[in-house]
């Protein structure tokens, strides 16, 4: 781990000096854009980002400007992230990189964006550190987690005035920081902490979780990561979750009225396959409902492409078109704060007889 942090390091130091001056762009208009997904197994986030890539070449522009995705695994060893990041830049020439992945590879790839001065946008990553390192170049299209966990305490503590609950999470990176969130914000408003029950990502039977939460004298179910493979609860408990609980692994496999009484985080009812042209092209195309990785991953894309169309020739201006940019995506209205976070991004989706409606505040 040492030695990949300082080869990562030594290399960082010297590219910082050649990429900052001003690159020649080529006289063609091929326009290359990365993006960086967990491993190869995990197709939802190229998927709509390739839709939006598609869409965008065929739409004319008088600038004549021909996109292509370029996509790169993060699977292997750590420093993965800063590896892949820095081939995407110096070996394909990308305007921008978009990541859909977790916070871990998140702040290793802002250690090379913080070098080189390429865009770097977030579209699954909900770390809130990410975006307090004040790298100029980085934007976050997707609710972190202090935007997430305020809409789900708002819900269940002062809403509906519900105090015996439980939280589910497992034990990745990312849930654990939520976790530790969660907790700090209903301990702020007085709360007793709530049961917590950890369970193995890895593991396929969770019975016994299961078991152990229903027999517990709850009032709700707070989910802080992808939930478990069944929904098994008892009917009069109410279930939430963030925005990954519609992720990419657990979503595919149930329909959406398999979801009945559950609330969920999420920036826009991207949910609604009868009003989404997204999700019906989505569907006919690769014969799924797309998650929210596909959703934010979709959005992300178009933010990035519209940015680029509006500064080419000067890849420098990127970053100044994303920070005025409002952009009605299918998550939602997109806008930045001065921190490259997404403004008033969470708010919370109820299913309710297999329809996805908005929570009113």
């Amino acid at each position: 781990m040492k030695k990949n942090f300082f080869i990562v390091s030594l290399f960082l130091l010297f590219v910082q000096g050649a990429f900052s001056q001003k690159e020649k762009l080529s006289s063609n208009k091929l326009i290359k854009i990365g993006l960086l997904i967990p491993n190869n197994k995990n197709t939802e986030a190229k998927f709509g980002a390739e839709m939006a890539i598609n869409e965008a070449n065929k739409r004319h522009n008088k600038k004549g400007l021909y996109f292509q995705l370029i996509t790169r695994s993060l699977k292997g060893s750590w420093g993965t992230g800063s590896s892949k990041a820095v081939d995407l830049i110096f070996k394909d020439h990308v305007w921008a990189i978009m990541g859909a992945h977790g916070g871990r590879n998140a702040h290793l790839v802002e250690q090379v964006i913080s070098k080189t001065h390429v865009v770097y946008l977030s579209s699954w990553a909900t770390d809130p550190t990410l975006s307090q390192a004040f790298i100029p170049w980085y934007f976050s299209c997707v609710p972190n987690d202090n935007q997430q966990v305020k809409s789900l305490v708002e819900e269940i503590y002062k809403k509906r005035k519900l105090t015996k609950i439980a939280v589910v999470s497992s034990e990745s990176f990312d849930a654990n920081y939520t976790l530790k969130i969660f907790l700090k914000e209903a301990k702020a408003i007085g709360k007793t902490e709530p049961m917590q029950f950890i369970y193995d990502g890895t593991s396929l039977n969770f019975n016994s979780l299961l078991t152990k939460i229903n027999k517990a004298n709850i009032q709700a179910v707070v989910f802080l990561d992808t939930p478990l493979t069944s929904l098994n609860f008892k009917k009069d408990i109410p279930i939430f979750g963030t925005l990954s609980f519609f992720g990419e692994n657990a979503f595919n496999t149930l329909k959406l009225s398999q979801y009945n009484n559950v609330i969920v985080v999420t920036s826009g009812n991207w949910l609604d396959s009868k009003k989404s042209i997204f999700n019906i092209k989505f569907y006919h195309k690769f014969g799924k409902n797309p998650s929210a990785v596909a959703a934010y991953a979709y959005d992300g894309m178009n933010l990035l492409i519209n940015a680029i169309r509006c500064s080419w020739p000067n890849r420098e201006k990127v970053k100044e078109e994303l920070s005025n940019i409002k952009y009605n995506g299918i998550t939602g209205l997109i806008q930045f704060d001065d921190k490259g976070n997404r403004k008033k991004a969470a708010g919370l989706i109820k299913i309710e007889n297999g329809n996805p409606i908005m929570v009113e505040k």
